[in-house]
């Protein structure tokens, strides 16, 4: 069979290897893709949101597959062109990837269903949310409504904090339109942790667990990123919590969505706080994590279009979903200055490194081939995933195999998964 892609970041080369390991996929293609996707697919040049010609290319090659896998084109409702099309595409429909492209619906289909959160307040009018906010308990939180690349998210410690992200998010519209509307919750404390999985409409399986690092600085501190690393599975997520959330929160999502006319297919990444006083949803995200895929996938030992096709053919229960007994650890390489201001177009040297390297991963997210080679493209340049038996041999794996590659710039977190030393 034929498989195409949609999407150009780690997440997507993450997905692409998955989809390479399968014995049922003659040939992949990615769009747009990147230099790392390339060995795997063969990249076409057509934007993650050029909707008419993704659907054009998937008739014109006749493709039997198509794997969307970031937020932007799921929200702005490609799966239904696609559907529309007559083809097969995997991925929630515009109606249901409002899970994520709106906190104010996901907070409020919890708030109905009853679905442990953080208390919360919507509003759309900035003069309204700084008369909130002079009685709020801080520290609080603000969100921007709509898809903010991971990063329209602010924690404010007090009133003036707070008062100028509102301003930020609501007047400078520092994520453009996703900060129309804002959604001011409480500030809850705990462990977080990441759980995704594959939905069919009705039955949900959950992968293994994970844990992300958003912070760009050692120690969690600087600003938001799209994730500077992560680990799985986490030790924090044990079975006692795993009952709790596939009671109170997993199936009852899938069946508030179905309620509400929002039939859910594709993948829900559960972003969780297990707090003092229970497991809550801190966010929705309708798709793959990434670098969460980074970590997830390597592990996973069904065919991921086995699954792919049983969430979009309602098959899901006959899956038996299963996963290595080890860990993973991936350390984000970004570009010195990422969020905020970076360069890019430096050579990438080593890559050849990982070559033939069993249970080693080189992830691309920022990459571009050039006449000079291989050369960074973006702000999170390459995800280099490592297993082992346990989290602390993948992080010794991992952080050894960060030193294979290198460029000018390069920057990471020297901390990722040093929580579980505390274990």
């Amino acid at each position: 069979m034929k498989v195409l892609i949609v999407g150009s970041g780690g997440r997507e080369h993450a997905i692409a290897a998955s989809v390479a390991k399968s014995p049922k996929v003659d040939k992949i293609y990615c769009a747009p893709g990147n230099a790392g996707i390339e060995g795997l697919a063969e990249c076409i040049p057509v934007g993650a949101m050029e909707f008419n010609k993704i659907t054009a290319f998937a008739k014109e090659k006749d493709i039997d597959l198509t794997i969307v896998g970031m937020d932007d084109p799921l929200v702005g409702g490609l799966v239904d062109q696609l559907e529309s099309a007559g083809l097969r595409a995997f991925g929630p429909r515009k109606n249901a990837a409002i899970l994520e492209g709106s906190k104010a619906f996901s907070k409020d289909l919890m708030k109905k269903y009853h679905i442990p959160t953080a208390e919360y307040e919507t509003f759309d009018d900035p003069k309204a949310a700084e008369a909130y906010l002079e009685n709020a308990d801080f520290p609080v939180v603000l969100k921007a409504d709509g898809l903010a690349l991971g990063k329209g998210v602010l924690i404010c410690q007090d009133l003036e904090e707070a008062k100028e992200g509102v301003k930020s998010i609501m007047l400078d519209k520092k994520f453009g339109s996703a900060g129309n509307k804002m959604v001011i919750e409480e500030f809850m404390t705990g462990r977080e942790v990441s759980v995704l999985s594959f939905v069919d409409g009705k039955t949900i399986k959950t992968m293994t667990s994970a844990q992300d690092h958003k912070r760009a600085l050692d120690g969690d501190e600087g600003p938001n990123t799209g994730g500077m690393g992560t680990f799985s599975p986490s030790p924090f997520y044990t079975e006692e919590v795993d009952e709790f959330c596939k009671k109170y929160i997993y199936q009852p999502t899938v069946d508030a969505m179905a309620a509400e006319g929002r039939e859910f297919k594709g993948v829900i990444f559960f972003g969780l706080m297990l707090t003092k006083n229970g497991p809550k949803v801190l966010e929705y995200n309708a798709r793959f994590g990434d670098p969460e895929a980074q970590v997830v996938l390597p592990r996973m030992k069904n065919d991921i279009i086995d699954v792919v096709q049983a969430c979009i053919d309602g098959k899901l229960d006959e899956i038996d979903l299963q996963f290595e007994d080890n860990a993973a650890v991936c350390v984000v390489l970004a570009s010195e200055g990422y969020p905020v201001k970076y360069e890019k177009g430096y050579v990438i040297r080593g890559l050849e490194n990982f070559e033939g390297k069993e249970g080693y991963y080189c992830f691309h997210a920022g990459t571009k081939k050039t006449e000079e080679g291989i050369v960074t493209n973006g702000g999170r340049v390459l995800g280099i995933t490592a297993k082992g038996r346990d989290l602390k041999e993948a992080r010794s794996n991992a952080y050894q195999a960060t030193q294979w590659v290198a460029f000018e710039n390069k920057y990471m977190r020297n901390d990722i998964g040093k929580a579980i030393e505390e274990v």
